[in-house]
């Protein structure tokens, strides 16, 4: 049987429960939701620290968290099935399909994009998105 394995990369932090920030089974890699938190220590308090407040400035940096884990997992954007995008603010739907857009442009997919699915939830004040995704591995 394949073992499980909990995948950190060294830009993030402990996360403040009993979960991984990623894990890998096989050919399958679970990243977690994540959002738009600096590099673990960036900020010099060491605490977790939004890239910023705007959608834009969140979004980057999840993106930039998630391929963080992905790449830990030996994983890339091509070996993405799906995302889920959580967003605190349904006026924010065109401007973040509009980054996200962007964003993959720039990333030289040679893949089909990943199927998304789009909802509309609370998260800690400041916090504007969080995305998880679901990779499997050739």
């Amino acid at each position: 049987m394949t073992e499980k394995t909990a995948l950190t990369p060294s830009t993030h932090t402990t996360p403040p429960a009993k979960f991984s920030h990623g894990v890998k089974k096989g050919n399958i890699l679970q990243v977690a939701g994540q959002v738009g938190f600096l590099p673990a220590g960036r900020d010099g308090s060491g605490t977790p620290t939004p890239a910023g407040p705007t959608l834009r400035e969140q979004t980057l940096q999840t993106f930039a968290n998630v391929k963080a884990i992905l790449q830990e997992g030996g994983a890339s954007w091509d070996d993405v099935m799906m995302m889920r995008v959580y967003l605190t603010d349904v006026d924010h739907f065109a401007e973040m399909n509009a980054i996200y857009n962007e964003y993959f442009e720039q990333q030289g997919l040679t893949a089909p994009a990943a199927a998304r699915t789009t909802v509309y939830v609370g998260l800690p004040e400041g916090l504007l998105i969080e995305i998880d995704a679901l990779a499997v591995l050739s």
